[in-house]
């Protein structure tokens, strides 16, 4: 097979068919932009996850006061100097219990003012009415229903609460628009393959007077086919760079420039440049071979003369 010819014939096809082309190329485009993006994204909660689960604590809140009269779990009283004692020498013999803290009413209180003292309701509370704490730090979070059952109903403890169900919301809700950028990613990858089946059509339908000569002169299937698919895996091949560029320019203007996230959320652990350039190279393969088998598939059905 002479490059030339192929060459050339690339050429005259994309010429032929410049728009619906053009069309190709953006859809391609946008559908691999979201399907990388929905790549960095689950990078992204995964890496959350590691960064935060690691900090979290397991909080074991103690009875005062305040809490006899409104909660049946705490109906004998306060917890005890004995009842405090015990609970903390218990955790501390606990083997996946890391390191153990432990903060008073007064320093609740103390830090409550720290975050909420210019709210209205700041004046309203009272270092009573705070409830001290054991802050447990475990080997592996995973293991907190171990602690919830060991202590959960013991005298002295008003309730067990895990740190992770509050982060837990905020992944749930990347995870939804992670699968939304994939739904949205696969409507896309339709609308992309209808139209490469279509230009693939369009163009095989305006050259069937060459095609047919080159098959009474003795021409393989694979000779007649070849321009076609390298015409719909060419304009995919600069989709997929399309999208790469997309990808690139959205990592930086979301996390080091324009939105700066980096400097406004200094305690998130965003992905970083590596993991972009790792999804660029299957970005690339897929953009060059999703058109190609596209067009391949439909030369059977449409290349006939």
């Amino acid at each position: 097979m002479r490059a030339q010819f192929v060459l050339s014939e690339i050429g005259v096809g994309l010429r032929r068919n410049l728009t619906m082309t053009f069309a190709v190329i953006i859809s391609v485009a946008l559908s691999l932009a979201l399907f990388g993006g929905a790549l960095l994204m689950r990078e992204q909660v995964s890496v959350m996850k590691d960064f935060w689960y690691d900090k979290v604590n397991v909080s074991i809140f103690m009875c005062n006061k305040g809490d006899a009269e409104t909660t049946d779990k705490c109906e004998k009283g306060p917890v005890t100097a004995d009842q405090r004692k015990t609970i903390e020498g218990d955790l501390k013999k606990m083997d996946i219990v890391d390191d153990v803290y432990h903060e008073t009413a007064d320093e609740a209180y103390k830090h409550y003012r720290e975050q909420y003292g210019e709210t209205p309701i700041a004046g309203m509370i009272t270092p009573d009415q705070m409830q001290e704490s054991f802050r447990v730090k475990l080997k592996d979070p995973e293991k907190y229903k171990v602690v919830a059952t060991a202590f959960e109903g013991r005298d002295g403890v008003q309730s067990v609460a895990d740190q992770r169900n509050i982060l837990e919301n905020l992944f749930n809700l990347m995870q939804g628009m992670n699968v939304a950028a994939l739904g949205v990613m696969a409507l896309m990858l339709v609308i992309a393959l209808m139209l490469i089946v279509n230009t693939v059509r369009v163009s095989a339908f305006s050259r069937r007077r060459e095609t047919g000569i080159m098959r009474l002169v003795g021409a393989s299937s694979f000779y007649i086919q070849m321009p076609f698919i390298m015409e719909a895996a060419f304009a995919g091949l600069i989709g997929g760079v399309v999208a790469c560029v997309l990808l690139l320019a959205g990592r930086y203007f979301l996390i080091d420039g324009g939105l700066a996230l980096a400097d406004k959320m200094q305690l998130v652990n965003f992905i970083g440049w590596d993991a972009v350039l790792a999804v660029l190279p299957l970005v690339l393969v897929i953009g060059l071979l999703m058109p190609a088998v596209a067009a391949s598939v439909a030369l059977r059905k449409y290349l006939k003369v």
